[in-house]
């Protein structure tokens, strides 16, 4: 069954009420949309748009109190995925807000915004060094719903596995080689982001610091802060709702290989594990086969070869003939991390 509003990662939906969601994957149940609240309406908040004031929510905790407070109808439990989520009916979408559109926007705009100039900058310099199509680029994050601030990041999304493996390698180069305006992360950068993600996604700063310094899809460019993010294009995603069935088996910690890191960089990202051990939890369930994330902050982290600990809840998959696998999935809890582990005992 497909959805009967086509929207995807990187996306945002305006409802009736005002509020703005973020869209979360390109799985979506037929008559609603699978994504988060990102902004609504509040006096104290610090961005203006049509003469009224918004708030950012930023803890996952923070974006379901508020939802179950105030607005219980956009959370609801999906029979697939086997929880309670946050979604927006589609009789309830006012307007959609598409990365690829805003570009076009900017990029026929007489007059540009010091911030909407910068984040232009940074879109031309990555196509003229990848010569990818701009219909494979978007921006989301603030700058899609005209909500940013002067400090806001520029959140990009890139789309189709060519187009994405490309950027990606370019990104590598800029960033790596501090080029065209581009730095990685300094140790004071790193601090600060740990900081602001230890909010809903507890780690220590050290094995914080070991996997995100050798990111190249984050970092900066003239000293503002960016984040790219990689989606498959519609016909390279093989599943629609109701192919499999996932069915929640626990919560458990363990300790594996690394054997497949292809699937790394997009979002969800998949890294395919081998020699599992199982240190907590695991009562009723098979070694896991794979690490998945809907979370950007779990793309590129970890290498092919590497151990991992990884903790996070545990889903039986279920396929349509009937076979069924075991995955952990990482970000729903602050409990939930994959950390580089150098030992293999």
């Amino acid at each position: 069954m497909k959805s009967l509003v086509r929207a995807r990662e990187g996306d945002f939906l305006e409802t009736v009420e005002g509020l703005i969601f973020d869209v979360k994957g390109l799985i979506h149940p037929p008559d609603r949309v699978i994504a988060y609240l990102r902004y609504l309406e509040s006096p104290l908040g610090d961005r203006l748009k049509g003469g009224r004031r918004y708030a950012k929510i930023y803890p996952l905790s923070e974006r379901e109190r508020i939802l179950r407070e105030n607005y219980p109808h956009y959370i609801y439990y999906d029979r697939v995925f086997d929880e309670w989520l946050e979604g927006v009916p589609s009789n309830l979408i006012a307007k959609i807000y598409k990365p690829e559109e805003r570009v076009s926007e900017l990029l026929t705009k007489s007059e540009l915004d010091s911030f909407e100039f910068q984040a232009l900058k940074f879109l031309c310099t990555l196509r003229d060094h990848s010569n990818v199509p701009w219909g494979s680029i978007g921006l989301s994050g603030s700058i899609l719903a005209n909500l940013y601030t002067s400090e806001s990041d520029i959140d990009v999304i890139v789309y189709g596995r060519r187009s994405c493996l490309t950027i990606y390698d370019s990104l590598r180069e800029l960033v790596c080689e501090g080029r065209s305006g581009f730095a990685p992360y300094s140790l004071n950068d790193l601090k600060r982001l740990h900081e602001f993600r230890s909010k809903d996604t507890l780690m220590s700063f050290e094995k914080f610091y070991e996997a995100e310094r050798r990111k190249a899809s984050q970092g900066k460019f003239f000293g503002r802060d960016f984040f790219v993010r990689f989606v498959l294009e519609w016909g390279e995603n093989d599943e629609s709702y109701g192919d499999r069935l996932y069915r929640n088996a626990g919560y458990a910690r363990i300790k594996a290989r690394i054997e497949d890191d292809s699937e790394s960089i997009f979002t969800p990202c998949k890294y395919v594990i081998s020699g599992v051990k199982v240190l907590e939890g695991g009562a009723g369930f098979q070694p896991p086969r794979e690490v998945v994330s809907f979370r950007g902050r779990f793309c590129e982290q970890a290498r092919r070869g590497e151990w991992v600990i990884a903790q996070g809840k545990v889903e039986r998959v279920i396929e349509r003939d009937g076979s069924e696998y075991y995955r952990i999935i990482l970000g729903n809890k602050p409990s939930d991390f994959m950390i580089i582990e150098n030992s293999i005992s």
